[in-house]
C-alpha cells in the first residue's frame, strides 16, 4: 500500500453512503449513492462508481460519472436516486439496479465497464409484462439488492419493512405495497429484467417475527447478498436502523435464519440502549466483501448533524468455521490492514467515536429538533476541508488504532477556546499529553511533549476548557 488507508475510505470531502463492494478483476469496485454537503434530501447527486487496486486499498479514484441523475427516467432531474447495486451477468456486461425514491419500480442500466457509464435499459418485471412493485403480493421497492451465483443465475431482493407511524405516515402519502412483513428474494432470467417465477419472501419484518429468532433485528430496509464457504448471506438494515445484520440461508431464496450484528453505527453492541451510544448514529447500508481472503464490511456514518451527509467506513470482520460473523467495532484504520502508524499528521475528522460530556444521540431528518445538538460536537466541512466543530468541555473524539513507538510530543491544529486539548490512551483515567491553547480566530497548532508506552493504542482526544473550539488535526511527533 503506497500511504495510509482511512475511514471515511473515500477522499475527503465526499459524501458516498449505502456502499455495495464488489471485486471485480484486480480491482475493488464500491457502488453508492451520493449526498450532498447541505442538502436536506437523501441522495441527491449523480451516481458514481469510485475503485482501488487490490493492492492499495488507499488509491480511491473515479474516472466519470456512471449514471447522471437527469437521464431519460428522470428528465427533470428532481428526482433522487436511492441506494444501488450492481452485478456482473452471464454476457459480461455490468448490470446496475436502482429505485428512483419511493417511485416503487427498480430501473436497470448496463454498461460494457463495470464502473460505466451505464444506460437504462428498462424496470424489473413479473413475466407475464406487470412491473414489478405494482402486482398484488409485492413489496415497496426499495435498496434493490443484486447477486449472480457461480451457476450464472442472477437474482433480485428488495423491500422496505417499516412498522407503526413511519409505515402509517407512508400510506398518507399514497404510497403502495408498505407492509411490515419484510422484504422479498426473487430469480431472474437471463434478460436480467423479468422475474423468474415467484418472488418469494425473505427476511420478515416486525409485522411476522414472532418464533422466527428475528425479533428485536427484523428486516428493515438495505438488502444485500453475498455467498461465501457455500453459506449464503443475507445483509440488511435492521428496524433498529443503525444496525446492518446478517441472515443465513443454504440457498439464495432462503429460509434465511438470523445470524446477528455485523456492525452498528453507533458503536454500541447488540441490547444496549442506544442511550450508551459511542458515537452519533442514523441509518445504515452496507455489505461484506473480501479482498485478498480477509473479509470486511462496509457500511456508512453521519456527519453534519443529519442523516442526508453520510460517508463510507469499512471494517475488518471474522467470520468462524460455523459462519457466525463477530460484531465489528468503529475504527479509524479500516482498511489499512492493521493500526495506523504511531506519528505523522491525521485530520481529526476520521474520529470513528465522537459525544459530547452528555454523551451522543440520533442524527435528527431535517431540521425537526436541531436545537438538541446545541451542546453536542460534529464532524462537519468548510472550504472542502472537514473538521470537528463545537468541542466544549467532556466532548471526546477517539481514533482506533495507532502503533505507537518512541512518541516525544504532540500537537493540535484548532481554533476557538481557552484551555488544553488532552490525550488519552485506552480509556485511562489521566491523559498522557495536555496541549495548551487560548483563543485564536484562525487555525493555529499547539504541542506539547508527553510520554506513552510503545505499542497500539487506541486514542483518545478531549476539550478541557471553556466556550468550544473546533479541532482540524493533530500530529504524533516519534523520537527520530
Amino acid at each position: 500500500m503506497n500511504s495510509q488507508a482511512f475511514n471515511p475510505y473515500l477522499p475527503e470531502g465526499k459524501f458516498f453512503p449505502d456502499g455495495e463492494p464488489h471485486v471485480f478483476g484486480d480491482r475493488l469496485y464500491v457502488y453508492c449513492s451520493q449526498d450532498k454537503f447541505g442538502s436536506g434530501r437523501f441522495c441527491a447527486g449523480d451516481y458514481e462508481v469510485w475503485s482501488a487496486p487490490l493492492n492499495d486499498l488507499s488509491a480511491w479514484s473515479c474516472k466519470k460519472t456512471a449514471l447522471p441523475r437527469k437521464n431519460k427516467f428522470n428528465k427533470s432531474g428532481f428526482k433522487c436516486m436511492w441506494a444501488p447495486d450492481c452485478t456482473r451477468g452471464a454476457d459480461g456486461n455490468y448490470y446496475l439496479y436502482f429505485c428512483f425514491g419511493f417511485e416503487n419500480r427498480i430501473c436497470v442500466a448496463k454498461s460494457a465497464m463495470p464502473d460505466g457509464p451505464f444506460e437504462i435499459i428498462g424496470c424489473v418485471r413479473h413475466s407475464d409484462g406487470r412491473p414489478y412493485g405494482k402486482a398484488r403480493g409485492d413489496v415497496m421497492c426499495f435498496d434493490p439488492a443484486v447477486f449472480t451465483d457461480d451457476d450464472g443465475v442472477t437474482y433480485l431482493y428488495s423491500g422496505f419493512s417499516p412498522c407503526g407511524l413511519i409505515k402509517f405516515g407512508l400510506k398518507l402519502k399514497g404510497l403502495k405495497n408498505v407492509k411490515s412483513c419484510g422484504g422479498q428474494a426473487m430469480k431472474l432470467k437471463g434478460d436480467m429484467l423479468t422475474i423468474d417465477g415467484e418472488p418469494q419472501p425473505g427476511v420478515p419484518g416486525c409485522a411476522n417475527s414472532a418464533g422466527t429468532g428475528f425479533e428485536g433485528h427484523e428486516f428493515y430496509e438495505a438488502s444485500s447478498m453475498r455467498k461465501a464457504d457455500g453459506r449464503y448471506y443475507f445483509i440488511y438494515s435492521t428496524i433498529n436502523s443503525h444496525e446492518l445484520a446478517y441472515a443465513t440461508a443454504k440457498t439464495p431464496l432462503g429460509p434465511f435464519s438470523y445470524g446477528g450484528v455485523i456492525v452498528s453505527n453507533g458503536d454500541f453492541g447488540v441490547g444496549r440502549d442506544p442511550a450508551t451510544a459511542k458515537t452519533y448514529w442514523g441509518n445504515n447500508h452496507g455489505s461484506m466483501e473480501f479482498i485478498g481472503g480477509q473479509a470486511y464490511i462496509f457500511y456508512h456514518r453521519q456527519t453534519n448533524k443529519n442523516e442526508q451527509t453520510r460517508q463510507g467506513c469499512a471494517e475488518r470482520i471474522n467470520i468462524a468455521p460455523d459462519g457466525k460473523i463477530t460484531q465489528a467495532e468503529m475504527t479509524s484504520c479500516g482498511l489499512n490492514g492493521g493500526p495506523l502508524e504511531g506519528s505523522g499528521t491525521y485530520p481529526a475528522y476520521i474520529a470513528c467515536n465522537l459525544r459530547s460530556a452528555a454523551g451522543a444521540c440520533k442524527c435528527a431528518y431535517g431540521p425537526a429538533h436541531r436545537w438538541r445538538y446545541s451542546e453536542h460536537p460534529c464532524i462537519t466541512m468548510e472550504d472542502g476541508r472537514q473538521f470537528i466543530q463545537n468541542m466544549r468541555r467532556g466532548g471526546v473524539a477517539v481514533f482506533r488504532y495507532f502503533d505507537v513507538k518512541s512518541l516525544e510530543s504532540v500537537s493540535a491544529t484548532v481554533r476557538g477556546g481557552e484551555g488544553a486539548i488532552e490525550m488519552f490512551a485506552d480509556g485511562a483515567d489521566e491523559p498522557f499529553a495536555k496541549i495548551p491553547i487560548h483563543m485564536e480566530n484562525d487555525w493555529t497548532e499547539f504541542s506539547a511533549a508527553c510520554s506513552l508506552s510503545d505499542g497500539v493504542h487506541s486514542l483518545e482526544l478531549t476539550y478541557n476548557g471553556e466556550g468550544a473550539c473546533d479541532v482540524l488535526d493533530f500530529t504524533l511527533n516519534a523520537k527520530k
